[in-house]
């Protein structure tokens, strides 16, 4: 999976950033209007991440529901862009990659509840436990246009792929299931990976009619979405891992931006929420189980980047 993750992401950043070399240098016979800038950026990200394993034979409308905190987890990373330097001059094109990596570290709980009865749809086990984040990776590679509608505002239609990783693992805590109580100290109980893939068309809105200071609006979205994830429960009593392959959830991404530019640098801070709906698909367990699983993540990512114009 780690494989076909990297090839896939190269394959898009290389093709972005081929386009992009081509174009400009076709346009530089014309006229110098475009240029790369890259920065670096910091931020975090406030949300949760979802793992469900759909019912067959129980009452309950899940059969079970896992809510892994990211409350918070600070990233840093780089940008590189290639756009038109001057917006509002003429339609042009632009391409743009972006990384992040998180820190490791305490980011809330995880909640852990099981709908098992095949007579009722009533709750039957729940345990609460600290989670730590261990991996937040993301890739994000987009290209598109530009197009200025006269002088106030300009319209940017791209093309989005990305990668995301989280990893997770949660322990301490406590259970309540039908034999009683359990309490869980200074051990491991489960840990949760999911690698995400993602194809999303998106528009952004924008204006720098108050010159130095510009502002937009972003939306993308898609159905076109892919997880796999594997859990492993650690108890040794029953010591199993799952690996589920799950796709279809429907994702959206608004943003906001707003930005001050210097002849050569730019400082801006941006907001959005970044929504993934349930995927569908199935899971295999080391014990030869089979059954329907899911996933999928809530959060607003926040952050602060600084660009030089090359």
């Amino acid at each position: 999976m780690k494989n076909i993750t990297a090839l896939s992401f190269l394959v898009i950043i290389i093709f972005s950033l081929s386009l992009s070399y081509t174009a400009y240098g076709q346009e530089e016979k014309r006229e110098r209007n475009y240029g790369f800038s890259f920065g670096t950026q910091f931020g975090f990200i406030h949300g949760q991440s979802l793992e469900f394993v759909y019912p067959i034979y129980t009452k309950g409308e899940l059969l079970s529901e896992l809510r892994w905190d990211i409350k918070p987890v600070f990233y840093y990373g780089f940008q590189l862009d290639f756009n038109r330097i001057d917006l509002m001059s003429g339609p042009g094109f632009f391409a743009s990659v972006s990384f992040k990596a998180g820190v490791p570290a305490d980011s809330g709980v995880m909640e852990d509840r099981d709908w098992m009865s095949t007579e009722n749809s009533n709750l039957t086990h729940f345990s609460h436990h600290t989670n730590k984040t261990n991996e937040f990776y993301s890739l994000v590679a987009a290209i598109g246009a530009s197009i200025p509608v006269k002088t106030y505002f300009y319209i940017k239609p791209f093309l989005s792929g990305s990668w995301t990783r989280f990893s997770f693992a949660a322990r301490d805590g406590y259970g309540i299931y039908p034999g009683g109580p359990v309490s869980f100290e200074g051990e491991e109980v489960i840990r949760y990976k999911q690698d995400w893939l993602l194809l999303a068309a998106g528009v952004s809105i924008g204006t720098n009619i108050l010159s130095p200071f510009s502002f937009d609006i972003s939306f993308q979205i898609s159905p076109f979405t892919y997880c796999a994830a594997t859990d492993e429960h650690l108890d040794e009593s029953k010591r199993i891992t799952y690996h589920d392959y799950t796709a279809w959830g429907f994702f959206l991404e608004p943003a906001g931006r707003f930005s001050f530019n210097t002849q050569r640098i730019e400082f801006s801070l941006e907001v959005a929420w970044r929504y993934m709906g349930k995927t569908r698909g199935n899971s295999f367990g080391s014990d030869g189980s089979f059954g329907n699983a899911g996933a999928g993540f809530s959060f607003i990512d926040t952050r602060l980047a600084v660009k030089l114009r090359i």
